[in-house]
């Protein structure tokens, strides 16, 4: 692996990495970005974070709150061609480093630098079909959640979402999304009638899918299995994934 990329800003060293033709992107050495623009899924956390929007009825208009290196939107683009994507993230760096290694452009996205809370506090408008939370801190060691998944954080992202739309947000546990508001709340559950969660063997990550229209565990298979290309890269094997029925709090 080659480090292509070094810099230091804030107490936090970012690399960027190399590996054949795997762009990827380390803060203070976790790894926050894998993309290879050879391939059409990922293999990891970010294929789970793109999927819910195989099952909704439309796909044209996409918010990403926590860009990263951008390995969402090259997916989403791929996935959905003629997607309208929104990307939002605090830190100018990552969004200069998805222009510079990972070919985010003007026609893959409009990015945006802003803190993401006060974006959603102050988005007036069109709402998004999909909204994708990927808010993460460039912690030493281990990713840590930049946001508490509480009641006001879990309504204010409500509002962004079109209805029949649906949101996916990535946690670090089965115990940590069962802890958002989005399952805990009675009043956010009832708004949610589609509540799924997904894993991949190799990661720790729980992306949790949350629909505003009914969607089980059936529905969302059979939805990739009716789109073309992710049906191709399921059969091959290079696309992997695993959904659950969120199980409703005690």
């Amino acid at each position: 692996m080659a480090i292509i990329y070094s810099r230091e800003q804030g107490g936090t060293r970012y690399e960027i990495r190399t590996a054949g033709n795997s762009v990827r992107l380390y803060a203070n050495g976790v790894l926050h970005t894998q993309y290879n623009p050879r391939h059409q899924a990922t293999g990891g956390v970010w294929d789970l974070l793109a999927l819910p929007a195989a099952a909704l009825p439309r796909v044209e208009r996409v918010l990403l709150l926590g860009v990263g290196g951008g390995a969402a939107v090259q997916l989403l683009r791929q996935w959905f061609p003629g997607v309208a994507i929104t990307g939002v993230d605090l830190n100018r760096l990552h969004l200069s480093l998805a222009r510079r290694f990972f070919g985010i452009g003007p026609r893959q996205a409009t990015l945006i630098e802003a803190d993401a809370r006060l974006f959603v506090k102050h988005y007036r408008g069109e709402p998004f079909d999909l909204v994708i939370e990927d808010l993460f801190g460039d912690g030493e060691g281990e990713p840590q959640r930049a946001i508490d998944a509480d009641r006001s954080w879990c309504r204010a992202l409500q509002r962004l979402v079109a209805p029949g739309g649906a949101l996916a947000i990535n946690t670090l546990s089965r115990r940590q999304l069962h802890e958002t508001a989005f399952v805990q709340d009675p009043v956010l559950r009832r708004a949610w009638p589609g509540q799924l969660y997904m894993t991949l063997p190799a990661y720790e990550n729980v992306v949790g899918a949350f629909f505003r229209s009914p969607v089980d565990p059936t529905h969302l298979h059979a939805a990739i299995r009716g789109h073309k290309l992710l049906a191709n890269l399921e059969k091959t094997g290079k696309l992997r994934y695993r959904i659950h029925r969120a199980k409703t709090p005690v």
